[in-house]
């Protein structure tokens, strides 16, 4: 009997997002290129998509350039490259309109990239069938990928039906993503043989990570129950979040009867090599040691082992907000543990109530923020969900897609009395073309659209980190980070050298999770949290802080109500209708958006509860306040 062939595709682009925040730069990609193709042994690279393009810009390089250098050997040696995309989201992790979803998939073929992988976070078939139409009409090979979590909704019927969807609406492969490594070995082989049942003929591709350690049974069931492709990183960045090795699949397939290729060791020593120098170079300063493990903690609450690095962050700088309230009001302090063993309790505990969204970027960050932030409200007695951001109420609507399960009667309730409608319509009519708009923006500047219009889709794409891009800021930005890391000493993962430090200064209000970046006179705060392959997310322009202004003191008669501070963060003003601040004099109604507290990364609205004349504003755009602050008064 003939053994079935399973071929391997490398995740070089995707083990490093999962360990860490940067990827290599041009230059070591294009050395790295030439030793992966001589291990003969991959099928597949994965070369783009996701938030690569924005890590290219985050630290001063054209995207495009690195893009078209990268895939071009693969090209030639007859490889077949492959990227990810969000649908409805496309290259970062908000909607975005039609036309520049259309112009991605031409602008990627023509680079050089020849399958794409969208997929919906919220496995919604409308946003993946549309990206399936854009990218067969621009002559890719389209891979709908198949978002996987497990619960009681997402049973083997769900996805299988899901798939048959997707390949009767023209998806030409389809891959298993199980972007959290929690799917179960048994049940995803189900899925498999359910999917092949209808669909013999289609190719199927496996997608995971190792972390929870799932992934080397998961893989051994999918092979057996016929799919064809998957997915491996190697040494020195596999394992812990990131994902299974090339050597221990390969020698485990061979085993169990398959036909894998051989791997000429002499250039997988040298890709090896390459890859550690690249961390020694500079991006092991953005690793964290945490993500070189693997953590079975993962399974209850099913989070994404990539967002382990920025989840530990949070932890620990909220633990000192809950601590400090704790210390005030003689309650005993948490540890680290606890509140980690909580917030895994808490996901566990909401997400069937917010629907079951897939635990996949974004959602799987707007499920763990808003767990964190219910802990943190219930350990300091207010009640759970007193806070819930706007992209999260998003979500919560249908904004991006329909939720696989049911809302909580109470949240349903919560909703209708913060006057949320849930929208059921195809999430991308909410975004109207705007091609023309990002058009008149290059002209403007003088800006050329590039080869096949590749620099107008970048600004369309990502409008704020191509602006601080091509202002030069970001680079600023970047090279100031890495000096202040070198001169630090050790790298955040263990054998990063000291390298000589650039000569560059850090900019005043730089922090290098959260900042400040002026293009062209205005101001942009840019928040960067990495994991499951997550982007940078910017803010809407921060305003100057305003000049400070005599308070007029309220009338005898008048009775001034403050507002104060739900939590401890930075406080930014704006006016909901035209995103500009608020100042002293302003007339405003109950319910009324006042600004915006940011914690964990998400922006928290802030709304007045009566209708008034605000009297005095406290904080100014950007300052730190603490829970119970006062920021504004209103008479």
């Amino acid at each position: 009997m003939e053994k079935r062939k399973i071929k391997f595709s490398l995740l070089y682009r995707d083990m490093w997002q999962s360990s860490g925040k940067y990827l290599p730069r041009v230059d070591q990609l294009v050395k790295v290129a030439p030793h992966i193709v001589e291990m003969g042994c991959f099928a597949r690279v994965e070369t783009n998509g996701g938030g690569f393009e924005q890590i290219n810009l985050l630290f001063g390089e054209n995207p495009n350039i690195a893009v078209r250098k990268w895939t071009q050997p693969f090209n030639d040696a007859g490889i077949q490259t492959h990227m990810l995309d969000r649908s409805l989201n496309g290259l970062r992790m908000s909607p975005v309109p039609a036309d520049v979803r259309k112009m991605m998939y031409k602008v990627k073929k023509s680079q050089g990239t020849d399958i794409t992988r969208p997929f919906c976070g919220l496995n919604d078939a409308r946003n993946i069938l549309d990206s399936i139409k854009y990218a067969k009409e621009a002559g890719m090979i389209a891979q709908a990928a198949l978002s996987l979590t497990y619960s009681e909704v997402h049973t083997v019927d769900y996805y299988v039906n899901l798939a048959d969807t997707l390949i009767k609406g023209g998806a030409d492969e389809i891959c298993l993503k199980d972007m959290a490594g929690i799917g179960r070995p048994a049940w995803l082989g189900q899925i498999v043989s359910g999917i092949k049942k209808l669909h013999p003929q289609t190719p199927l591709q496996y997608h995971s990570h190792s972390g929870p350690g799932f992934a080397m049974a998961s893989i051994l069931e999918v092979c057996r129950a016929g799919v064809e492709y998957v997915d491996v990183a190697m040494e020195p960045l596999s394992w812990g979040t990131g994902h299974v090795d090339l050597l221990a699949v390969q020698a485990m397939l061979k085993d169990a009867g398959f036909d894998v290729p051989e791997i000429n060791m002499d250039a997988y020593m040298k890709v090896r090599s390459l890859t550690q120098s690249f961390i020694d170079d500079f991006l092991g300063y953005y690793i964290n040691p945490k993500n070189r493990f693997m953590n079975s903690l993962l399974i209850g609450p099913g989070l994404p082992g990539g967002m382990m690095g920025s989840l530990m962050a949070d932890l620990e700088s909220n633990l000192a907000s809950i601590n400090k309230w704790k210390n005030k009001h003689n309650q005993p302090e948490l540890s680290q543990d606890d509140l980690l063993v909580k917030l895994f309790n808490e996901v566990e505990h909401i997400w069937p109530m917010v629907g079951y969204p897939p635990l996949v970027t974004p959602y799987s960050q707007y499920v763990k923020n808003l767990a964190l932030m219910n802990v943190m409200q219930l350990e300091k007695g207010k009640e759970r969900w007193s806070m819930i951001a706007d992209n999260i109420w998003d979500m919560l609507m249908g904004k991006g897609g329909k939720l696989p399960g049911e809302l909580a009667p109470e949240l349903k309730k919560l909703a209708k009395e913060n006057g949320k409608e849930e929208f059921t319509a195809n999430p991308q009519s909410l975004y109207p073309d705007a091609l023309d708009t990002f058009r008149k923006e290059m002209d403007e500047n003088g800006w050329e659209y590039g080869q096949d219009d590749e620099e107008l889709f970048e600004l369309a794409m990502h409008p704020e980190q191509y602006r601080a891009y091509k202002s030069g800021e970001a680079k600023k930005a970047f090279e100031a980070d890495l000096a202040k890391k070198r001169e630090e000493g050790a790298g955040l993962l263990e054998g990063t050298k000291k390298a000589e430090a650039p000569a560059a200064a850090a900019p005043a209000n730089f922090n290098p999770s959260s900042m400040i970046i002026n293009v062209d006179g205005e101001q942009f705060k840019v928040s960067v949290a990495y994991g499951d392959s997550q982007p940078a997310e910017v803010s809407a322009p921060v305003q100057a802080a305003p000049t400070p202004v005599a308070m007029p003191a309220p009338v005898a008669s008048g009775v001034t109500k403050e507002i104060i501070a739900p939590l401890e963060g930075k406080f930014y003003l704006t006016k909901e209708s035209s995103e500009t601040p608020i100042k002293v004099g302003d007339v405003i109604k109950e319910g009324d958006l006042i600004g915006y507290v940011e914690a964990m990364k998400t922006f928290n609205a802030i709304r007045s509860d009566i209708a008034g004349t605000i009297v005095e504003i406290t904080g100014t755009n950007g300052s730190e306040v603490e829970e119970d602050d006062i920021l504004v008064k209103i008479q």
